[in-house]
């Protein structure tokens, strides 16, 4: 009885897993995939997953954003209404957001004067960003200011062997 149980809750099991292996998953493809490949995917629903970086260009209800996925950079025509949902933009001192996007790739927008970009139709951000500091490595610090030492040695023994020279012509 014990064993009819125990296999039963095993089947129960894997009946429960079945569906998982069937479950519908967004399919993200990489900027550089998006370039490498323009011609086939030119006018079809792509999904890119990326950070958004630099600034926002308004264009009264629409505006343009950028977002990179460390494979390459493209511009994003979105709602005015779902790039409000961006908090941060990459830069220097900034981790932007993780943004996934799924909207009609186009290799070269007649709406936009020939430029390669995706025209959002849902937007969603997947991680917040946050402000970041830059450490600098104490080693290259070092090795920042041997190198200048050394710059500046050579300079002063450049000046003193040329003076030397003029003197004795």
């Amino acid at each position: 009885m014990q064993k009819i149980a125990e296999s039963l809750i095993f089947i129960i099991f894997i009946l429960g897993l079945i569906p998982l292996c069937f479950a519908a998953t967004e399919d993200i493809t990489e900027i550089n995939g998006l370039v490498e490949n323009a011609f086939e995917l030119d006018g079809k629903q792509v999904t890119v997953q990326g950070e958004a970086i630099g600034e926002v260009l308004e264009r009264g209800e629409y505006s343009w954003i950028n977002i990179n996925d460390t494979t390459n950079a493209i511009g994003i025509w979105a709602k005015q209404s779902d790039i409000n949902q961006i908090q941060h933009y990459g830069d220097y001192k900034h981790k932007g957001d993780i943004v996934r996007i799924t909207g009609e790739f186009h290799r070269a927008c007649p709406e936009h004067g020939g430029d390669v970009d995706i025209h959002c139709t849902n937007m969603q951000v997947v991680q917040q960003g946050y402000n970041s500091s830059e450490k600098i490595s104490v080693v290259k610090l070092v090795i920042t200011g041997v190198l200048m030492l050394a710059s500046v040695i050579t300079v002063l023994v450049y000046i003193k062997i040329t003076k030397k020279l003029k003197y004795n012509n």
